[in-house]
């Protein structure tokens, strides 16, 4: 009788929780079509071509956003069930079709329906899945690699925006959305199904030579205990809460400095600022959450915001406007960072992806709102 001997899993050279890093941020990346700043890409020609007015597009936009905030709960519980690598696949593929069709849509029924899915699976489902999948690999590390994952998405939003928005200008918003769709399901969705691992328990060592079962000691809470700790509340809201100032201030930000006799050069020179500091923001949060309690760094975060709005209205030189900036993209890569962290370390792992998509409507919600808030305080 021939007894077989299975080796044991080779140990990588490297911790394979960086691979899941890196299709994390692309994830992310691919949550373009569903996002406000990507949807403001081919809003314009999207309107000329369909003879659609603004006020008709501003209450499906309204009503897509708050409907597909409810992808963000549902997906959290197949994450938890099937793992993240079926779910980033399926939603990856699901998200691709719905752009491609999106692309050949002639109907204002049809781009109601596609813009409410491109939503619910992008803007919602997509990024729970994007965040959670840093969250269940990385515990005594996990503010680092959250530092990493946000400083590669966002270089990569830099990237793709003016990318797509230059493809846009030149070929026409649907051949953006085809390019895109077509980059979701031949590139993201068959790297999402080779590459991403559910969890640490598929490797046996990790690069500093200990197992990897061992190192999640922390208790896990289900969804109705963590919504019963303050805690849930003060993180949850916190974020929600720069979600609708950033998402308000970033629609009118040039009407807001015209307002305060600044040109538009002056606003295009201020959203670099704010995406230069904010990647500083992120590597130096990921940092300071190593060395400090993560309720220190979500109070100095909430100062800085507070300070850039009572600044903003004061403005009068490009140096300020350049401080202001700085200040909100600072901020903005602090509150990033404990967002992307905070659940896991907090929360554990086993229910991470209901605890995450909870978290995650808050902000979508709020963040729908924050244009909103902003038009109806301003005078006109």
């Amino acid at each position: 009788m021939v007894t077989e001997i299975r080796q044991p899993p080779l140990a990588l050279p490297f911790y394979y929780g960086w691979v899941n890093v890196f299709i994390a941020a692309l994830a992310m990346v691919g949550t373009l079509p569903g996002r406000t700043q990507g949807l403001g890409l081919i809003t314009e020609p999207l309107l000329r071509d369909l003879q659609i007015d603004r006020v008709h597009f501003a209450r499906i936009n309204l009503w897509a956003t708050l409907i597909g905030a409810l992808f963000s709960i549902g997906v959290g519980r197949l994450i938890d069930r099937f793992g993240s690598r079926m779910v980033l696949t399926v939603v990856v593929v699901s998200l691709a079709c719905v752009v491609l069709g999106m692309s050949a849509a002639s109907s204002v029924i049809a781009i109601a329906v596609l813009i409410t899915l491109t939503r619910g699976l992008g803007q919602s489902a997509l990024s729970v899945v994007s965040i959670t999948m840093v969250g269940q690999w990385f515990v005594r590390r996990l503010n680092l690699a959250m530092a990493a994952y946000t400083i590669a998405l966002s270089i990569g939003f830099m990237l793709a925006f003016p990318l797509i928005g230059a493809i846009v200008l030149s070929n026409g918003w649907r051949t953006a959305w085809s390019i895109i769709g077509v980059a979701l399901l031949v590139g993201l969705a068959p790297l999402a199904l080779l590459l991403v691992r559910r969890s640490p328990e598929a490797c046996s060592i990790d690069a500093d030579g200990e197992p990897s079962s061992s190192k999640d000691a922390s208790p896990s809470f289900t969804l109705s205990e963590a919504l019963a700790t303050p805690s849930f509340w003060v993180f949850g809201i916190s974020s929600a809460v720069y979600g609708l100032i950033a998402s308000g201030i970033a629609l009118f930000n040039e009407s807001i400095l015209a307002e305060r006799r600044f040109d538009a050069s002056t606003y295009h020179r201020s959203l670099v600022i704010v995406a230069l500091t904010s990647l500083v923001g992120n590597f130096l949060g990921g940092w300071i959450a190593s060395k400090w309690k993560v309720n220190r760094l979500l109070a100095v975060a909430m100062v800085l915001l507070a300070g850039s709005l009572v600044a903003l209205p004061h403005v009068s030189t490009q140096l300020h406007v350049a401080i202001y900036a700085a200040v909100m993209g600072l901020a903005g890569g602090f509150v990033i960072v404990i967002f992307f962290s905070y659940w896991s370390a907090a929360y554990g792992r086993q229910h991470l992806g209901k605890i995450q998509g909870v978290a995650q409507a808050l902000t979508v919600i709020a963040s729908r709102d924050g244009p909103l808030v902003l038009s109806e305080t301003v005078s006109p």
